[in-house]
């Protein structure tokens, strides 16, 4: 496999970090090894088919100091969310680390143990509860908590209870007010979009290496197994709202909109211990997801903190998250939280400063410097946001994608404007050679911009894609951001030897089948092709018994409305017993022929199902990115 040496400007800048950082501190070594109970075993977790869900030792290449290929600042993050196990946090309090993105802790109760945040899929879910009740006993579990809406704190549920057991009311499943919508919908709508641009965020298909993949940042990536969804029996909608799971009080603060639509905070008084979700980890987060997602609002998630702090600061001796290692002892657990809501806050604040001095988002990120204590601070370093992509973000969230330049208003696309560009340089060859000229001075981020240009202008440009490509694992060496690493070397991987295909499915059954009958009509309606349906005309009602509910379908315009059913009686009417079976009807391959197999009664014009059907086009899970198509 082809792989360059790093180049000497970006070895340079690595080794000034050895000197700028407080290398010689090691309380985040000692605060991750604290409780230490027992390892992994066995390290590699399989799903039904005997496929690999999850390798711990595809990272004991992390041994040892940094080789040249990595970032030491992000070598030294990866050693840390690589430690795997079950640690004891507190009295009867365990997580179980190191065994996907996403850390699993249990609470352990008069009869039982409540689980919390169940990680991304049943298999490693199921692991890390064999693995608490191998050290623990066989405790039964009586309840499960989601902390908020992201698929890597429900998506294993089924690992460690099951949809019968929740039925009977023997485990209630405690969420956020709004978990299910926001579960649900961020997984369906643009869902096609968000899988395939994580393989570029998580770097899913790099290997296991100081040449390729050594950690998200958050945690070392995600899960590869069956994620599952066991819907909310009881909702937290207040702050201060209290409920006793097994004999164990917990107090709630609710924290909506933050790193999460759907999220809350709690804490457990009889063992002094505060979990704060995801809005407080040992990382700079994303206010912008690479992935995509909607922005979140900075300024909320310092208020959040600030309130944690009001309610339980000084009180709590030990706080924990949905990812990373806990802070033990009151006066540090106000010191990080404070530092983290500082963070935020300073995001917030010094971009929106600098928009209303008409600075735009790419301004102010080059400019962008965090107060000493942050920029020293290990868990505000920025492994998975970043300051540049966090500013941006808070520009877009106020101002939008449009920086108010009149020449950006109207731009040509990117594959137009490469070729307009490349011919206006004097040609391929010309843009290559001044990319090749300012890689060879160690300006990456010029050189990408020229050769992704010439790569866009002529994608079969062979010299185009591998120059770009070699620039690519530069940046990607000298990141000291896990997510931004993972991009640059998975869109290298893909210039050089083609992207490696998903599968048709982007969300499991089980999300799709929790969908309801307004949401999956509107997920029906962003499939519509509208220009191919600027002529079609139908009104199809369906009526789902389940829900005991009629709905009206029009397309027209090339839009598809769901309303109440009025007026004149529509062409045909389409009765299915559940949302259940339109969520297989309106499947990407669905067809009229499924229809009948699924016992689904059409009355009146048969037609108007099929031309419905032929209406929707399929998403497509591999599109392009570092090449025009």
């Amino acid at each position: 496999m082809h792989h360059l040496e790093p180049n000497p400007y970006l070895l340079r800048r690595c080794r000034q970090l050895l000197d700028e950082l407080p290398f010689a501190d090691r309380s985040d070594f000692d605060d991750a090894s604290r409780g230490f109970v027992a390892g992994v075993e066995p390290s590699v977790v399989r799903g039904p088919n005997g496929r690999v869900v999850w390798d711990v030792d595809a990272y004991q290449f992390l041994d040892g100091d940094a080789p040249d290929t990595v970032n030491p600042s992000l070598w030294r993050q990866s050693q840390l969310v690589a430690k795997h196990g079950l640690f004891e946090v507190a009295v009867g309090l365990y997580q179980v680390r190191g065994l996907d993105i996403s850390n699993v802790t249990f609470i352990e109760g008069a009869s039982g143990v409540i689980v919390v945040d169940p990680l991304v899929s049943v298999e490693t879910a199921r692991a890390a509860l064999e693995l608490y009740r191998r050290h623990r006993g066989e405790r039964p579990v009586t309840g499960v908590i989601y902390t908020h809406s992201h698929v890597d704190h429900f998506g294993g549920v089924k690992g460690v209870t099951t949809q019968e057991d929740v039925d009977a009311g023997r485990v209630p499943v405690i969420a956020p007010s709004g978990f299910l919508e926001h579960a649900v919908s961020e997984n369906v709508y643009v869902g096609t979009a968000m899988v395939r641009r994580a393989t570029y965020m998580y770097g899913t298909r790099l290997e296991r290496g100081a040449r390729g993949q050594v950690g998200a940042g958050l945690g070392p990536t995600t899960s590869g197994g069956t994620v599952s969804l066991i819907p909310p029996t009881v909702e937290v909608s207040a702050t201060g709202q209290t409920l006793s799971v097994d004999g164990v009080e917990f107090v709630f603060q609710m924290a909506p909109g933050a790193e999460a639509p759907s999220e809350f905070h709690f804490y457990l008084p009889d063992r002094a211990a505060l979990c704060v979700a995801e809005n407080a980890t040992r990382t700079m987060h994303n206010v912008l997801t690479l992935r995509g997602a909607l922005v979140r609002d900075a300024r909320a998630w310092a208020a959040y903190l600030t309130e944690t702090l009001d309610l339980w600061g000084g009180e709590a001796e030990v706080v924990f998250a949905g990812h990373h290692w806990p802070t033990w002892g009151a006066d540090r657990v106000v010191e990080y939280l404070s530092l983290q809501r500082d963070l935020y806050a300073y995001l917030h604040d010094q971009t929106v400063r600098m928009m209303n001095q008409g600075l735009v988002g790419s301004e102010i990120a080059e400019t962008f410097a965090l107060p000493p204590a942050l920029e020293k601070a290990w868990h505000a370093r920025g492994y998975y946001g970043s300051v540049s992509h966090n500013v941006k973000a808070v520009y877009q969230r106020y101002l939008g994608w449009y920086d108010g330049n009149p020449a950006h208003l109207w731009q040509h696309p990117p594959e137009e404007s490469a070729k307009r560009l490349v011919a206006d340089l004097g040609g391929a060859a010309a843009v290559l050679a001044k990319a090749r000229a300012y890689a060879d001075a160690g300006d990456y981020r010029w050189a990408a911009e020229l050769a992704d240009k010439a790569v866009f202008a002529d994608q079969s440009n062979v010299e185009a894609r591998q120059l770009l490509a070699d620039i690519y694992e530069q940046l990607g060496y000298g990141a000291e951001n896990g997510t931004w690493r993972c991009v640059y070397l998975t869109g290298a991987q893909e210039l050089r030897h083609g992207m490696s295909r998903l599968g048709q499915r982007t969300a499991s059954l089980d999300i799709l089948q929790r969908l309801s009958p307004a949401q999956i009509f509107d997920a029906v309606a962003i499939r519509v092709d509208g220009p191919r349906c600027w002529a079609e005309s139908l009104v199809l009602d369906v009526v789902v018994v389940e829900a005991g509910e009629r709905y009206r379908l029009t397309l027209r315009n090339g839009v598809l409305v769901t309303s109440r059913p009025r007026g004149a009686a529509a062409e045909a009417t389409l009765t299915v017993a559940s949302a259940k079976e339109l969520v297989s009807l309106f499947a990407a391959s669905g067809t009229p022929e499924i229809a009948e197999t699924l016992g689904v009664k059409v009355e009146g014009d048969s037609s108007v199902l099929k031309r419905l059907l032929a209406s929707l086009e399929t998403p497509n899970p591999n599109f392009a990115i570092v090449t025009p198509d």
